[in-house]
């Protein structure tokens, strides 16, 4: 296990990726338009002021509860994502990635294990019949064949749109995104201050983006936010940041919130 707090990873099976899949422009607008406390933004305000643009107010219910969901349980988070306004589209798109895994065990098995073993696999794909097959072995007798296919599905949509599929018909070819220093420096500090399952360096969230031990052990070194060393199999963390928020004040990503007071 890993973190400093009681925040912790989404451990209970759910469907919501029936109805929500990685969202990105949706998370984007909810940093932006409803990232505060629950209720101080309502549903309605949101549906009023097309916040998600022209949709149903049942569909805008949904994604606010979704989105809740998602950056509401890490509060720490939330407050720097509502702040980072030139986030790179490409950093935007993991960390949609990463929060999804952590609010849906179903998602972060599926690209944090049953992905990374099919990629070092002989045949590094899938399609929605091994992806059915495959939820019913991890939750048997959960859900009906038409729940299972379409949780499948979104899935699959969710995953492709993380850059870790790379067509949409079957089967579906496996790949790594690029992981940029900020975003690797984001996520360490994230599931810094949250109990998961694993370790900071061997875990579903980085092996989902290509980065096992090794490869992970490469890059920290070179992250000028941490102080990281190994030897061996041991592992000692540095941390030049007190937290997630320090660390995107003092490197520039977002102003002081003092700052941001007095200007306005």
């Amino acid at each position: 296990m890993s973190g400093t707090t009681e925040l912790c990873e989404e451990t209970k099976f759910h469907t919501r990726v029936m109805k929500c899949t990685l969202d990105v422009e949706h998370s984007r607008a909810y940093w932006s338009h409803c990232a505060a406390k629950v209720g101080d933004v309502t549903t309605q305000d949101a549906f009023e002021k097309a916040t998600f643009g022209t949709r149903s107010f049942p569909r805008v219910q949904r994604l606010m509860a979704d989105m809740r969901h998602r950056f509401n349980a890490f509060p720490f988070a939330l407050a720097l994502l509502k702040r980072w306004n030139r986030m790179s589209p490409e950093d935007r798109v993991l960390i949609c990635h990463w929060h999804m895994q952590l609010a849906d065990p179903l998602y972060r098995a599926f690209t944090g294990k049953l992905l990374v073993e099919r990629f070092v696999g002989p045949r590094p794909t899938v399609d929605r019949d091994l992806i059915v097959h495959w939820i019913e072995s991890l939750v048997p007798e959960r859900w009906q064949l038409p729940t299972r296919i379409k949780i499948a599905s979104n899935l699959m949509t969710s995953a492709m749109f993380a850059g870790l599929l790379t067509s949409k018909g079957d089967p579906r070819s496996i790949c790594i995104p690029r992981v940029s220093d900020t975003a690797l420096t984001y996520v360490m500090y994230l599931l810094r201050q949250i109990e998961i399952e694993g370790s900071l360096v061997e875990n579903p969230y980085l092996a989902s983006v290509g980065l096992d031990f090794e490869a992970l052990v490469a890059r920290l070194r070179s992250l000028p936010a941490l102080q990281f060393s190994r030897q061996d199999t041991l592992v000692d963390f540095g941390w030049r940041f007190d937290s997630l928020q320090s660390w995107a004040i003092g490197i520039g990503l977002v102003e002081p919130a003092s700052s941001q007071r007095a200007a306005s």
